[in-house]
């Protein structure tokens, strides 16, 4: 039982990637999603296929925490602008998506290095408080959890770091 389990959870983790953007091309086509929101998912996609951007795809692993960390950003742009069950309806993979991306969104800055990092957050940054699943169960939180940076801020905040 433990055997299958444990197959269970490598096919998810192996999984993962090719899921993310399997939801993303298939959010691009949903009418609900809006048009800014299906743009920034093809542009995740287009950053996600692309075997050279930050941390070059052919580095094992670390070489998809970028792509991974951006479309997960990018999903909870949306999640924050639509309703959530718009996400879980076309999530195919293990696991809650809410929850994953929520994840994703909390460790991959840690494992990424600080210049990547700052390069892909450049123009959003967390809204007041705490960016966590918690927050965004909560009907009180009525400012947005991410929230879109001028051009003179991000470019003054990567000066800055």
């Amino acid at each position: 039982m433990a055997s299958l389990d444990l197959k269970r959870r490598m096919k998810n983790l192996l999984m993962f990637l090719p899921n993310m953007l399997s939801l993303c091309g298939r959010l691009m086509t949903d009418a609900r999603v809006p048009r800014t929101e299906k743009l920034l998912f093809a542009g995740a996609i287009l950053y996600a296929i692309t075997p050279l951007d930050l941390i070059p795809d052919m580095i094992p692993f670390v070489g998809q925490i970028d792509d991974v960390y951006l479309i997960a950003l990018t999903l909870l742009r949306l999640i924050n602008r639509t309703d959530e069950r718009v996400v879980r309806e076309h999530w195919r993979g293990g696991g809650d998506i809410i929850q994953l991306a929520d994840a994703v969104a909390e460790l991959a800055p840690k494992l990424l290095p600080q210049r990547v990092n700052r390069v892909l957050t450049s123009r959003v940054q967390a809204g007041p408080g705490k960016l966590s699943f918690n927050t965004l169960r909560s009907k009180e939180a009525a400012s947005p959890l991410l929230i879109e940076v001028g051009q003179e801020a991000g470019a003054a905040r990567l000066m800055k770091d």
